[in-house]
Order: C-alpha cells, then structure tokens, then sequence
C-alpha cells in the first residue's frame, strides 16, 4: 500500500484531526457509519482507514457497538516526522480548509 497518495486515508485522518465536539452526536468520537457518510465514502473503506491509523496510534477507539473514533492529538504530535502517515497527513496543499473550519 502506498499511503503517500492514499487520498481516502487522508479524507479519514484529516476529519478525525478537525473534528470538533460540535460535529460529534458523542463526545467520545464519531463511529464508522457517521464518518462513512460525512465523507460519502464505503464503510468498508472508512473501516480499512481507520486500522491504519489504529496501528499507527494515532486515533483512540471507546466502545463497541458502536465503536467510536477519536483523534489523538498528543500521539500524532509524537510521531516520527519520516512517517509516511505522518507527513501525508500534514501535506495541505489540496486540503479546503472550509469543509472543517467556519469563518464566521
């Protein structure tokens, strides 16, 4: 898998990184249908993302049924910059900042 170009990948971690509590019917995240929808993605796909950055330890899960999906700030913070997780999700040069962000 090459995650350098794995825009799905990205569309996942970056919704959980801008995720604000408003976005989420629970605090403690968001489950894989809510966020499957939110980005009119397969869930199958939205599943397949979020293990990727499960084993990366960058996002935390509660429950389980639903599961829910959390950002971990303080883990990404920590990880090694050569990480090809890492710097795809911190490459915003097609990124539209309006879709996570009001400028109100």
């Amino acid at each position: 898998m090459d995650t350098i170009e794995d825009k799905e990948l990205k569309q996942v971690g970056l919704e959980l990184m801008f995720m604000t509590p408003e976005k989420c019917q629970r605090e403690e995240g968001i489950s894989a249908v809510e966020l499957s929808k939110s980005l009119n993605l397969p869930l199958e796909t939205v599943k397949k993302k979020l293990k990727i950055l499960l084993d990366k330890e960058i996002i935390r899960v509660y429950g389980i049924n639903p599961k829910l999906w959390k950002f971990d700030e303080y883990k990404f913070q920590k990880m090694d910059e050569d990480d090809e997780v890492y710097r795809l999700l911190c490459n915003f040069d097609d990124v539209d900042f309006d879709r996570y962000f009001s400028y109100n």
